[in-house]
């Protein structure tokens, strides 16, 4: 299932929607596991974690369901270290979470930020997550209990191999060329095609 919307995102107008309620409905027993993020340069597919992250999961999913992603540039790439995207305005300040508001880390002693592939909310500090996120390019363990992991790619390294080797400002470590996240799929299952 390919859901695309509109781009931008209101959380009042959105809550009131069918797509909501339909969001919901999902976030059920049978909640969708996987994503699939469609890249300039190919997919991510990203297994969640929504029983030990369920707050976190609810908001990316929703994020997700609703298009806010679609459009999104990867706008911070520090090689060796992550790449991070989920500000639409694309310039690391913005985004906002389902719920309007920054919020809490929902940290778990078995997800670490072991290995390379690893998907964790980018935050500001304590309690602060909205809707940017970052994929590591291998084992951070300084993150750990600082930024929540929800989920690890599963299908699509090759893609995470491209996007480290991406030219940045030396500066800023913004991508020289814009690399977007096209569309995204939500799974039921996350061994799915």
């Amino acid at each position: 299932m390919t859901i695309t919307t509109r781009k931008s995102f209101s959380y009042c107008c959105w809550r009131n929607t069918r797509l909501y309620s339909g969001v919901q409905n999902a976030l059920s027993p049978f909640s969708p596991q996987a994503v699939t993020l469609h890249t300039d340069l190919g997919d991510l597919k990203i297994e969640l974690f929504c029983e030990k992250t369920p707050k976190t999961c609810e908001n990316f999913l929703a994020l997700c369901a609703s298009g806010f992603y679609s459009g999104c540039i990867f706008h911070r790439n520090i090689k060796g270290f992550m790449v991070q995207t989920g500000d639409p305005t694309g310039t690391g300040k913005g985004g906002t979470s389902i719920w309007g508001r920054k919020f809490e880390d929902e940290f778990n002693e078995h997800l670490k930020h072991n290995v390379r592939g690893v998907v964790s909310m980018a935050n500001n500090g304590p309690n602060t997550n909205a809707s940017q996120f970052f994929f590591t390019y291998g084992k951070q363990p300084h993150l750990d209990m600082k930024y929540t992991v929800f989920g690890k790619i599963i299908d699509g390294l090759e893609t995470l191999d491209e996007l480290e080797k991406l030219p940045v400002n030396e500066k800023t470590f913004r991508p020289l060329n814009d690399v977007h996240i096209k569309d995204v799929t939500l799974h039921a299952n996350p061994f799915a095609g």
